[in-house]
C-alpha cells in the first residue's frame, strides 16, 4: 500500500526550516497563484498567442496551395497537439512551483522557501531590505519586489522565480502573484518601520520605502539562501 510522501516534513513551521527564534514572531505566510504564476512567470499566454499565429499562417499557406478542408486540418492537427501539450506543462509546472512555494514575514526577516527538486530557503533580515516596490495587482493578484543593501546578493537562477522580471545583474527577490499584495505591502512597511526603527516615507505609486534600512545592517546579519 502506497503511503503519502510530504517532502517538507522536517519543517517544524510549514515554510521555515526551524522554529523562530525567541521574541520573533510570525506575522503572515502566503503563496502565489499559479493561474498568475502561470501566465507572468511561465507566459503561457505569450505561448498561446505564438502557436495562434503559426497555426493562422500555416492554414492560410496551405489554403492559398489549394489544400482542401479535411487536409488543413490534418495538416494542422499535429501543430495544436504541440501547443496544447506545452501550454499544459507550463501550466503544471506553475502549479508544482505555486504549490511548493510558501512566503513568510516575521518580526525580524522574509522567508522565501521554494523549488521542485533542489528545494531553497532565503532567509532576508529586514534590516537588508531598502526598498520595497507593490506591482500592480491584475487578476486578485499582486507582487511585492525586494531591493536589498549592496553588497548582497542573491543569483537570479537561485531567485527565480521568485525573482522580478528584467533585473538579471541585479537580481531582486520577489513575493509573487500573491493574494492581497496591497495589505501584504502595507504590513511589510510598517514592520520595516518597527525593525529599523526609523520612519519611512510615505508609499507612492505603490513604493512601500524604508529610508532607516539603508546602512542600517546590524553586525552578524547575513543574506543567505
Amino acid at each position: 500500500m502506497m503511503e503519502d510522501h510530504d517532502d517538507f516534513a522536517f519543517e517544524p513551521i510549514p515554510g521555515l526550516p526551524e522554529h523562530l527564534p525567541k521574541g520573533e514572531k510570525l506575522l503572515w505566510q502566503g503563496s502565489p497563484q499559479w493561474r498568475a504564476l502561470a501566465r507572468s512567470a511561465f507566459h503561457v499566454r505569450k505561448v498561446a498567442a505564438y502557436f495562434g499565429i503559426v497555426l493562422l499562417w500555416q492554414v492560410a499557406s496551405a489554403r492559398s496551395a489549394g489544400a482542401t478542408a479535411a487536409e488543413m486540418l490534418l495538416s494542422s492537427a499535429w501543430l495544436a497537439g504541440i501547443a496544447l501539450a506545452s501550454i499544459g506543462i507550463l501550466c503544471l509546472l506553475a502549479f508544482l512551483y505555486a504549490r511548493a512555494t510558501i512566503y513568510t514575514l516575521t518580526t525580524r526577516r522574509i522567508v522565501i522557501r521554494s523549488g521542485l527538486a533542489l528545494p531553497v530557503t532565503l532567509n532576508l533580515p529586514l534590516s537588508l531590505i531598502e526598498t520595497a516596490s507593490l506591482a500592480k495587482p491584475t487578476g486578485g493578484a499582486g507582487s511585492i519586489a525586494l531591493t536589498v543593501t549592496k553588497p548582497n546578493r542573491v543569483a537570479f537562477l537561485v531567485l527565480w522565480p521568485n525573482a522580478r522580471p528584467g533585473y538579471v545583474t541585479n537580481p531582486q527577490p520577489m513575493l509573487r502573484c500573491i493574494v492581497d499584495a496591497g495589505s501584504v505591502a502595507s504590513l511589510l512597511a510598517r514592520t520595516l518601520e518597527e525593525e529599523t526603527g526609523f520612519k519611512g516615507r510615505a508609499p507612492a505609486r505603490g513604493t512601500v520605502t524604508a529610508e532607516g534600512a539603508v546602512g542600517h545592517t546590524p553586525a552578524g546579519a547575513t543574506l543567505a539562501a
